[in-house]
């Protein structure tokens, strides 16, 4: 029997921003909590993203008691975790979701619009608003906050690394932005995992995850490269998709924790 253990816990609260290592977390049906309820949309509502604003990735966030702190260079600010909102709703756009969301207080949208060089607004997700994932691949009518398209990803550590021994310069596991890493696995075997647990919680594999230019976005730097998608592309191409980690919904909803073993069905 395969020795599968949960080695890494992220959240990302702020979508796109930098993320946060945890050795436990709470599991939601729409995510680990805290993660993914924040989100940057520009004048036009439309969500921001490395992949078009590469700059975001210098935006470092940690959790202080109740309060995020966003980092920038020499500055940061702290936001609490369940803000205070200006009661205006906004629709908001996700890829092809169109979600109502919060803003969050102008003195924020300020601060990071002048470090962005760029009019942004901070908006929250409220744990009761709908987002449902497509109904080709949801279980039992889930739904997600601001991830991109499900609630989690998972991937292996002997991924990455089948990954970094084909590179000439190996990359972390940042780029890829998982909510859960394991260890003892084969490369690439969660692409076929369906039903499974972490602990005490059950989740089901749903969609195996397509990449984009994202990942080649250097998390230190803001740098935009070439890898790993140019190396990617010569073996993990299915039908002119570049995957790489599994898309992951959840059955049950309590603790997970780092250490936690990883048991298939």
């Amino acid at each position: 029997m395969k020795d599968l253990q949960l080695s890494q816990i992220w959240i990302y609260p702020i979508k796109s921003l930098g993320g946060i290592p945890l050795t436990s977390a709470k599991v939601l049906e729409k995510g680990l909590h805290n993660d993914r309820r924040f989100m940057l949309v520009g004048e036009d509502g439309l969500f921001m993203t490395q992949r078009i604003y590469p700059r975001m990735a210098l935006f470092k966030t940690s959790l202080n008691g109740n309060n995020i702190v966003v980092r920038f260079e020499s500055d940061h600010i702290e936001l609490p975790l369940q803000p205070t909102v200006t009661g205006n709703d906004q629709s908001v756009q996700v890829w092809d979701d169109t979600v109502t969301a919060k803003e969050v207080a102008s003195s924020y949208n300020q601060w990071f619009s002048d470090r962005l060089d760029l009019k942004c607004k901070l908006m929250f997700f409220p744990e009761e608003n709908p987002r449902p994932v497509d109904p080709k691949y949801k279980v039992n009518n889930e739904h997600v906050g601001f991830a991109d398209a499900y609630p989690f990803l998972i991937i292996g550590q002997s991924s990455l690394d089948d990954l970094n021994s084909r590179m000439a310069e190996p990359l972390p596991m940042n780029r890829f932005r998982p909510n859960f890493v394991f260890t003892g696995g084969e490369a690439f075997e969660e692409d076929g995992w369906r039903n499974f647990t972490i602990g005490s919680n059950r989740f089901v594999g749903v969609k195996p995850c397509a990449r984009c230019v994202l990942t080649t976005v250097n998390q230190d730097t803001a740098v935009k490269g070439v890898e790993p998608l140019r190396t990617l592309a010569t073996y993990r191409n299915r039908n002119n998709k570049i995957l790489f980690g599994q898309n992951l919904v959840a059955v049950d909803h309590n603790q997970v924790h780092v250490g936690d073993r990883i048991t298939l069905q």
